[in-house]
């Protein structure tokens, strides 16, 4: 029997035991660096399976390991582990149980997939070529995202001889498809924060005020415009602005300070570090026109994400070859990010989308919504494929 047929058999025989632990990881999110009993709970399967782990990476992070017993590579597969600050409106009887917090970008879906992978991995080691890391990562929906910190606290060996498999949720896909995108995949994200500081007063006296709500409107006004002057117009480049909130203030108050919140994005690391420098030099001159002060801070985010391209067009195959032809896709660039794009700098990566979307009933919301669910089905596609993926790749 080929080793595919193998890993179907073995999705299909513990598809139910897929179900709970996703099921029991939706009901009981973690926030991001404080998964310690999601971390238990993945560490109490790996015991059960007798496949030898090492934890403690980043507060909670794991990295498994399976060892063929043939020769061959190394392939590393990652599952995020996080939630988000979402009170779910799902009436679903796996409904989370904590208030406030919720699944809703399907960290738990992908821990599932690579816990899954492990355990058909580790009953199918005779079959196995190499060696198989699996990495449960704390952290990635927070900068400075918990894949640089467990890059950082050596939880990646030997990555000059490795490669790297991770999935993520996409709910516009339908249950059954997996979508992938060689090259430049996804955007760098850094954050923006600006403080405007001008002079209060009376609203009706501005020859005694200087006035920092339109002073940040003319900062705004100047920052949007850097992108058509600073930016390749044939490299996807984003700068949006989310908040903006001030001191004090009313109809008749002119407060002292503004400050506005945002997100640089691009796929160009050079340009990346110049625009800083642009937004940085922007906004303090635009507001010492007026007479105001800009303290302007970035924070240094996530990396473009590269998707290998001989490895992903590989992949794509065997996706093929497992899925059939028609349910493996080709897709766009995204501007959203992803701190997968740290080990994408490391060692030859692929990272794809899961698709986990149902028209027909109903499951189409989007992540980070309070309504986002999955078609439960697509666990065995999660779990399949990256078993797959694993063998055809060590």
């Amino acid at each position: 029997m080929s080793i595919l047929k193998k890993i179907k058999l073995e999705v299909d025989k513990q598809f139910d035991s897929f179900v709970e632990i996703r099921r029991h990881l939706h009901m009981y999110p973690e926030l991001s660096y404080e998964e310690k009993e999601t971390s238990a709970f993945v560490i109490e399967h790996l015991k059960q399976h007798k496949i030898k782990y090492k934890s403690g990476y980043c507060k909670h992070g794991i990295v498994a390991e399976i060892k063929g017993e043939k020769k061959g590579g190394l392939v590393y597969l990652r599952g995020d582990m996080d939630a988000l600050p979402i009170t779910e409106k799902n009436k679903v009887p796996y409904k989370s149980k904590r208030k406030g917090l919720m699944h809703a970008c399907g960290h738990d879906v992908h821990t599932t997939g690579v816990l899954g992978a492990a355990m058909i991995l580790n009953k199918l080691k005779a079959d196995l070529k190499g060696t198989v890391r699996i990495i449960f990562q704390p952290g990635e929906e927070q900068l400075p995202g918990g894949a640089s910190i467990m890059i950082k606290e050596g939880a990646i060996k030997s990555p000059s001889k490795a490669k790297i498999f991770g999935q993520h949720v996409h709910p516009p896909l339908e249950e059954g498809k997996v979508g992938f995108h060689p090259g430049e995949y996804m955007a760098s994200a850094d954050e923006i924060y600006v403080e405007i500081i001008g002079k209060g007063g009376h609203a009706a006296l501005p020859q005694n005020f200087i006035d920092p709500v339109m002073v940040s409107a003319e900062v705004l006004s100047a920052l949007h415009k850097l992108i058509s002057r600073y930016s390749d117009p044939q490299v996807p480049t984003v700068l949006s602005f989310g908040k903006i909130w001030s001191e004090g203030g009313a109809t008749n108050v002119i407060p002292d300070k503004v400050h506005f919140i945002g997100t640089f994005r691009t796929m160009d690391e050079e340009n990346r570090m110049q625009m800083h420098e642009h937004i940085l030099r922007a906004a303090k001159n635009t507001a010492k026109a007026y007479g105001a002060r800009a303290k302007v801070s970035i924070k240094y985010g996530y990396p473009t994400l590269y998707n290998n391209e001989e490895l992903t067009l590989r992949a794509m195959e065997d996706a093929k070859d497992y899925l059939g032809d028609k349910n493996v896709v080709l897709l766009d660039k995204r501007m959203t990010a992803e701190d997968f794009a740290y080990y994408s700098r490391m060692m030859p990566a692929c990272f794809y989308r899961l698709g986990t979307g149902n028209k027909k009933k109903g499951i189409i919301s989007p992540v980070h919504t309070p309504t986002f669910d999955i078609d439960e089905k697509a666990l065995g596609t999660a779990v399949g494929l990256m078993t797959y993926l694993a063998t055809q790749s060590t």
